[in-house]
């Protein structure tokens, strides 16, 4: 056999194992679906907020998480328009302190034993999208954050920002599906 057979033989296989490895490691890997959040689709009307003249159900998604760190104490969701013209952007959802044994949570609902905290529209429950008019697509940040402790130190009145400022320094983990909205 000549030494280029040899060299692309091996290299060949090098590439198999490594493109093995790779996908080995995705399925492991901490994920965030949704049933109503597609990632860089438009979010539907069910998760657009229903005043400030936006006409939405202001229904709070679907999601479910999997493959979260063994270490996993509790869970945190937050919602975030990075693009809001505010100084921390736009918090629209910040749920701590979810159990560590739930992995998923349906449209609408409330996780037993969880806290909302206060969002930007100064309420403790979601609050969906609803950018100003002609201010471009927003894009809404869903992610779950697997946390180091079962109980974090928040008031349900703390300003978000401070929230996901504890949040991150407990994650573990994250996991991340952006939806997109604009009001023309």
């Amino acid at each position: 056999m000549s030494k280029t057979i040899v060299f692309s033989c091996c290299l060949l296989m090098g590439l198999v194992i490594v493109f093995v490895a790779i996908r080995a490691s995705q399925k492991n890997k901490f994920q965030l679906t949704s049933n109503d959040v597609k990632q860089d689709e438009l979010l539907k009307t069910d998760q657009v907020y229903d005043a400030h003249g936006c006409s939405g159900k202001n229904i709070s998604p679907q999601l479910a998480w999997r493959n979260a760190p063994k270490e996993t104490q509790s869970f945190a969701i937050i919602c975030h328009d990075p693009d809001a013209p505010h100084t921390h952007g736009w918090y629209h959802w910040l749920v701590v302190n979810i159990p560590a044994s739930v992995n998923e949570v349906s449209a609408g609902a409330k996780i037993a034993g969880a806290l909302e905290t206060i969002t930007d529209f100064k309420q403790n429950a979601y609050g969906g999208a609803c950018p100003p008019i002609g201010h471009g697509i927003h894009h809404y940040n869903f992610t779950i954050y697997a946390l180091d402790t079962a109980k974090l130190d928040v008031s349900a009145e703390m300003p978000p920002f401070e929230v996901e400022k504890i949040v991150k320094a407990h994650a573990l983990d994250q996991a991340t599906i952006t939806g997109l909205y604009e009001r023309k």
